[in-house]
């Protein structure tokens, strides 16, 4: 594979009888790992290769804009605690992993405690009585807060003196921070490859062909993220394209020019998470008025940073989830902006991961900036509207402002579409529909910019977007084939989410799946 992801070596591909938008009886033609030609079936040129598609939707494929696919493996092949209906579950989960697994450490994700009928989260004590001293991390659904075991907390020398600790077992800002650390560096190196390998076929399966990686220090670490640049390299698959979430001050664009990188950023943790209480609000948390989340950097830390990959052209990105994070952050791009000038930022296309509030005064500046949002639908549908843990959080009436997609994308600002995996599952059809049927009413896309959002959005948001579309000649030959006879417009009007029949990336085909 080139630079640019295309294989120009590889044989032509034709797929044909294929219904490309609302159009049935369409033929697509790959050269060199790029579209060369499309149209009418009847008139398609002869290829070395045929995929028929007897019918079938032919899409560009999903690009999946935030993932940590380690993590994301992990919790595939290992301790998955999302459908948890209650703490004592839980805790069996784990009773039933420790069995399995008898040796080294358990990682899970997923659990939250909102809703359970115990009223209560998971507590190290609740742990050590089933794992005994086996070292234990169980990343909260957000993930940005955690229960560990004694013998964890044992791995990691001063984490009890550190911000965010608690005798419970329950880590917060830098006490989770250190504590996650010490749970994915002991993971074996056959382990890492599995998972990897795992979320890699799960994106395969699921018609993703391309993926985000939010790599970074406080994440998954350097090695991690050689090892899975390394592995998509060497296999046919969804392409992996990293960002690394380290401020300039600390070294970060090394790493960022070492691997060539797409970005110096993503889950660059400007704050936390609602449902840990470490999203940094303007004002306090309603369920708990004593805190209004924090901020982890200055102003002029994060301007700095913005300024250093704007002066290289390199892409910064930002985690931040409360508006005052959100400002913060614009903050600082405004103090480049001054200095710079407007051109050479909007060039960088820098990013905020996120964005679950921002006003109209966030919105704008974003737009006028060219600052991409890459956001999460599935956030809103597990979490938003009047009943569940946004409004449990932050009240009802902030709960309802929350992911507000159609601000964003009526005022102009290009939006990209994630998972966050293992946050919410990859689930790239479930991201589209989310997205149109937000849980504050009018606050949704339309369906064909929600599915725009979810392919080619995700191509402007690594600044690689074709003219003319993903489906157009001379685009990438990023393509899905999906079983289904209905139109585009039919797949999106029923909420369908057919299954994928091949996957193609860089004009080679991963079929059948």
């Amino acid at each position: 594979m080139h630079p640019d992801g295309t294989h120009p070596g590889a044989p032509d591909l034709l797929l044909s009888d294929v219904t490309v938008g609302d159009r049935p009886g369409r033929a697509v033609h790959v050269v060199g790992g790029r579209i060369a030609w499309l149209g009418d079936a009847a008139d398609a040129p002869r290829a070395g290769r045929v995929l028929a598609g007897e019918g079938a939707l032919l899409t560009p494929a999903f690009v999946d804009a935030h993932v940590h696919a380690t993590a994301t493996g992990l919790a595939l092949t290992g301790l998955d605690l999302h459908s948890r209906s209650s703490l004592a579950d839980a805790v069996a989960a784990v009773a039933d992993a420790v069995r399995t697994a008898p040796l080294g450490i358990v990682l899970g994700t997923g659990w939250d405690e909102t809703g359970w009928p115990e009223g209560r989260a998971l507590t190290r004590a609740d742990l050590d009585a089933v794992v005994g001293d086996r070292p234990v991390y169980l990343a909260r659904v957000d993930v940005h807060s955690a229960t560990v075991s004694t013998a964890l907390l044992d791995l990691v020398p001063g984490v009890r003196e550190l911000p965010g600790h608690s005798p419970d077992g329950q880590l917060r800002l830098d006490a989770h921070h250190a504590a996650r650390q010490a749970a994915y560096g002991a993971v074996t190196a056959p382990q890492r490859a599995a998972a990897q390998a795992a979320t890699l076929a799960e994106a395969a399966r699921l018609g993703i062909g391309s993926l985000h990686e939010m790599a970074g220090p406080e994440v998954s670490g350097a090695e991690d993220l050689r090892a899975l640049l390394a592995l998509a390299r060497e296999r046919p698959g969804p392409r992996v394209l990293g960002y690394w979430g380290e401020l300039a001050e600390r070294g970060g664009l090394d790493l960022v020019r070492e691997l060539g990188l797409t970005g110096a950023g993503g889950d660059l943790f400007c704050d936390g998470a609602f449902g840990s209480h470490t999203a940094a609000l303007s004002s306090p948390y309603f369920d708990r008025p004593e805190t209004a989340g924090a901020l982890r950097f200055g102003t002029a830390q994060l301007a700095e940073h913005v300024r250093a990959c704007t002066k290289t052209g390199i892409q910064a990105g930002f985690h931040c989830i409360g508006d005052a994070a959100v400002d913060q952050v614009l903050d600082a791009v405004g103090i480049v902006v001054a200095e710079l000038g407007l051109p050479a930022v909007r060039a960088c296309r820098h990013r905020l991961e996120h964005v679950e509030m921002a006003g109209p005064g966030a919105v704008e500046r974003m737009r006028a900036w060219g600052v991409v949002a890459s956001v999460q639908p599935a956030f809103d549908a597990a979490w938003g509207g009047d009943a569940r843990m946004y409004a449990e959080r932050l009240g009802v009436q902030r709960a309802l402002g929350t992911n507000p997609f159609a601000d964003l994308a009526d005022a102009g600002v290009a939006l990209a579409l994630g998972s966050d995996a293992p946050v919410t599952p990859m689930d790239p059809w479930g991201g589209v529909h989310a997205a149109v049927d937000h849980r504050t009413p009018g606050a949704g896309l339309r369906p064909y910019d929600a599915f725009d959002a979810a392919t080619h959005g995700g191509w402007h948001a690594v600044r690689s977007e074709t003219a003319a579309g993903p489906l157009s000649v001379g685009a990438p030959a990023d393509l899905a084939l999906w079983a289904t006879g209905a139109t585009l417009s039919g797949v999106l009007d029923r909420r369908e989410r057919p299954a994928c029949r091949a996957l193609v990336v860089a004009g080679e085909s991963l079929q059948p799946l």
